[in-house]
């Protein structure tokens, strides 16, 4: 099977298998041995976790790149494209990579077939075993237990906090969803748990299979100071660390990681500083000033919209908040609403144009029962952030969340407005 471009090569995947997520660990397992990709021959850190693992990754992979390490990160899902999801040296893969990688899959699978992500996952697998990497860093679908990342053993396993989502999926408890994402931990191997309040599930795990739990509040912590941060472990305490643009509890689990590998890749001090000082990451709590500011952030449940909200409230906004927002139905957009309902003013809402996306109706419906009346409803994300931006003025913010696809579209209609201007 052979096809010209990356495009083609996701039409034909995407027709394979009968459900988008099939969260089970035989078929793709049974492929990456068929491949020789069990072992990527490098150093291996799994992240996993509710909200914060694109942080947490992006944090790990400056830092190691500052240190002259040839890194690999594999990240899902992507804002802009495809390709960014599985980067080398910070690059993201070019399309030919991935169309090899693709019919060396494709080959290799015979009558087993895969989702989409699960092709996603084999491709940076064979991309990362080409590299010769020092150090790689995946980043967990879904859950952790199940998901195709898990082929892979972590020499370091990170949860980055735990709250409810997924949870026909996962379970509708802390305790049942901790102790599916602690799937990712492995037989005396040390684990990161970045959650003040890790479940007993998840502890519980780590001490069965003999895995070195290392917990935010516990094992490690941080403070903010006024234009710099410190963070100390049981045995490391740095002082006075540039302020990085991503949450700094992300970046305490990153530190944290960063001590444990630290007689396998040492990393020094001005490499930690250098990191911090350059690291962004689009649609996390991303602000771009200007006449009408844009707050931008791919929060997409009640947790991370929290997280939105409390960083909303410090960015000064002399006129109206409005928010362009659509969420996936599965998510609880009722509860999401309902957490930062007091920051806005005006809501303009559409329906994302994705299987999962939540339709019009449901969208109007969740707003009914979260008692928003400052709503008004577009078909498409573009009308509604049209809208929004014909009655700002000088002065007012736009915030733009509930997902990923919700950011990205509005990413593209900016880029596209400017090519046209």
């Amino acid at each position: 099977m052979q096809f010209k471009n990356i495009s083609e090569w996701l039409v034909w995947i995407k027709s394979l298998h009968p459900v988008e997520m099939d969260l089970s660990l035989e078929r793709v397992k049974t492929v990456a041995k068929r491949l020789d990709l069990l072992n990527l021959r490098c150093w291996v850190v799994t992240v996993a976790g509710t909200n914060g693992k694109g942080s947490t990754v992006a944090g790990l992979e400056a830092i190691y790149l500052a240190a002259g390490y040839r890194v690999g990160a594999f990240t899902s899902p992507f804002l802009f494209n495809y390709n960014e999801q599985v980067r080398v040296q910070g690059v993201p893969a070019d399309e030919d990579v991935f169309c090899s990688a693709f019919e060396k899959i494709a080959r290799a699978c015979c009558e087993i077939t895969l989702t989409p992500f699960e092709f996603t996952t084999l491709a940076a697998f064979i991309i990362f075993q080409k590299a010769d990497l020092d150090i790689c860093i995946l980043e967990v679908g879904l859950g952790g237990r199940w998901d195709a990342v898990n082929v892979i053993d972590a020499d370091v396993a990170i949860i980055t906090t735990i709250a409810i989502d997924h949870a026909a999926i996962l379970g509708d408890t802390r305790e049942k969803i901790g102790y599916e994402k602690a799937g990712v931990f492995r037989s005396g191997k040390p684990a990161v748990c970045g959650d003040y309040n890790p479940p007993e599930s998840l502890i519980n795990y780590a001490d069965k299979l003999g895995s070195s739990l290392f917990c935010q509040g516990q094992q490690f912590n941080y403070s903010e100071q006024k234009n710099a941060w410190m963070w100390q472990s049981e045995k490391t305490k740095y002082k006075n660390l540039p302020l990085p643009q991503l949450a700094l509890q992300n970046m305490s689990t990153v530190l944290m990681t960063v001590e444990l590998l630290q007689q396998k890749l040492s990393v020094s001090r001005k490499a930690i500083d250098k990191a911090f000082e350059t690291l962004t990451l689009p649609g996390r709590i991303q602000v771009i000033p200007g006449d009408i500011t844009h707050v931008f952030d791919v929060s997409h449940n009640p947790a991370a919209a929290k997280w939105l909200a409390d960083n909303i409230s410090k960015i000064t906004c002399k006129g109206k908040t409005r928010a362009v927002f659509s969420q996936l139905a599965d998510k609880d957009i009722v509860a999401t609403i309902l957490i930062i309902k007091q920051l806005i003013d005006d809501w303009f809402i559409a329906p994302l144009p994705v299987t999962r996306g939540a339709t019009k109706n449901k969208l109007v419906e969740c707003f009914e029962q979260a008692n928003v009346k400052n709503v008004t409803h577009y078909l498409e994300i573009k009308d509604a952030y049209q809208a929004a931006m014909d009655v700002s003025k000088q002065g007012d913010c736009i915030v733009v969340f509930g997902s990923f696809h919700t950011v990205s579209r509005v990413f593209q209609i900016r880029e596209h407005s400017k090519i046209l201007n």
